[in-house]
């Protein structure tokens, strides 16, 4: 019966299935580029598919924006909600394929974002889930189970001057939570709130070659330039053993099939193959006792389909004039592309034909750097210590208004602008900082002019 409700659906999906190209970009050797700058410039497919890629990315923009619902349900191809979890759908958290924010203030509830958590673990030990919760809080869940905890944050503002005399304030969140249902929350427990990211272009970092990225670590600082990239070695589930990890914050993770099914489990409470048990730990009985959705929830067709999806999404084409250019020159002045390397390049064997041996502008070096004491967050993620951070790409920020409304950046959404983003690095990025900070007021206006053109 599964597999007939997967046919229909899928029968009803290609019928559906509509897809519009960027004129202008049709035919571009890099097919992975299109023109769009509205509200769905971070949804549209790559200009390069064919009709039956077209078909399978619809069905994948069907799953991701899919509502999922708790079981028993009629629609029983999409039931299996919980019975613990932050959102109903992917696209709860990444609206339009974009980025999440994190809440206003005390009043509101995180909707696009989640708060993970863990214990210490001993000397050189990786940390550890905490008993009755596991390693994420999930605030919400099913009819007859009691979600995990309350999630609120408050937000405390400090106040800076750029050289020439010129205020600005940053603020920084204190984190609360309260209404804990599955013992109290342990006081020594680690947390690192995360909002959701954009997820266009995955198929690109996805296709880089290990290679690639390994050249540019330098985890001692040879060059003695301040700077040292080190790589994040994961454990992944589905190859089996360590490699390395390229998504998420701090690069814990290494496939796309992870991402997606990993979110699923963690985010959603939905079962996968490679995740076949509900998302609840031994002290949560209910949670235990709830009816699923199937064995697994997310089926493998499924969730090849969600995969193919993120991995055929298309990238806005960055938008120049000669103010982005004087704004790109300082970018390498101030020594901003130590860490968001302008290129990189995928492998000849890429998935696709239009990932292959591309080259491509996502500023990011996917490697860990310590950002410094004010972004730790103390919480180690398998090589990555609490003051490392991933290098987040930048491609796309500029249209973030446009798709989500929101200016907020940095993993737990603190900089409400791009300038206040740039005065919250540290670390190995502190030289950058103060370069940026020491500009004048129009060199400061080109740099974020070059990024808004991303």
């Amino acid at each position: 019966m599964r597999l007939m409700r997967y046919l229909f659906l899928t029968a009803l999906f290609v019928m559906s299935a509509h897809a519009t190209q960027p004129a202008d970009v049709q035919g571009s050797p890099q097919g992975f580029l299109h023109a769009e700058k509205n509200r769905n410039a971070f949804a549209m497919p790559a200009p390069a598919l064919d009709s039956a890629q077209l078909r399978v990315f619809n069905f994948g923009n069907r799953l991701f924006n899919t509502n999922w619902v708790q079981a028993p349900a009629s629609a029983q191809a999409f039931d299996g909600l919980g019975p613990t979890f932050n959102r109903v759908s992917c696209s709860s958290c990444h609206v339009r394929d974009g980025r999440g924010r994190a809440p206003e203030g005390p009043d509101e509830a995180p909707s696009s974002m989640v708060m993970r958590i863990s214990l210490p673990g001993a000397e050189g030990a990786p940390p550890r889930p905490v008993p009755g919760y596991g390693d994420q809080i999930n605030d919400r869940a099913v009819v007859g189970v009691a979600a995990e905890a309350t999630v609120r944050v408050r937000w405390r503002e400090h106040e800076g001057q750029y050289a020439d005399g010129s205020p600005y304030r940053l603020r920084q969140p204190q984190w609360q939570l309260s209404n804990a249902s599955y013992g109290a929350l342990p006081k020594r427990m680690l947390r690192s709130a995360r909002v959701a990211p954009a997820v266009f272009g995955m198929g690109l970092i996805e296709s880089v070659p290990e290679a690639e990225i390994l050249r540019r670590a330098d985890p001692s600082d040879v060059d003695g330039d301040g700077i040292s990239g080190r790589p994040n070695w994961v454990d992944s589930r589905l190859l089996g053993k360590r490699v390395l990890g390229r998504f998420g914050w701090k690069a814990g993770i290494a496939s796309l099939h992870e991402q997606n099914v990993g979110a699923a489990l963690a985010d959603i409470g939905l079962s996968s193959s490679l995740f076949p048990d509900q998302n609840c730990p031994p002290e949560q009985h209910a949670c235990r006792a709830a009816i699923s959705g199937g064995e697994p929830e997310v089926t493998d067709q499924f969730a090849e389909k969600l995969t193919a999806y993120v991995r055929m999404l298309g990238v806005p084409a960055a938008r120049t004039n000669a103010t982005h250019r004087n704004g790109a020159a300082l970018f390498r002045t101030f020594g901003c592309q130590s860490c968001h390397t302008e290129t990189l390049r995928t492998d000849q064997s890429a998935s696709l034909a239009h990932l292959q041996d591309q080259e491509f502008s996502a500023y990011t070096d996917l490697l860990l750097h310590d950002m410094g004491e004010g972004l730790a967050d103390q919480r180690p993620e398998f090589s990555a210590n609490g003051r490392e951070w991933r290098t987040a790409p930048l491609w796309g920020i500029g249209l973030q208004q446009s798709v989500n409304g929101h200016t907020e950046f940095l993993h737990d959404g603190r900089a409400r602008s791009l300038a206040e983003a740039i005065l919250w690095h540290g670390g190995e990025a502190e030289r950058s900082k103060q370069r940026f900070r020491r500009a004048n007021a129009n060199q400061r206006q080109a740099l974020i002019a070059f990024l808004e053109s991303l």
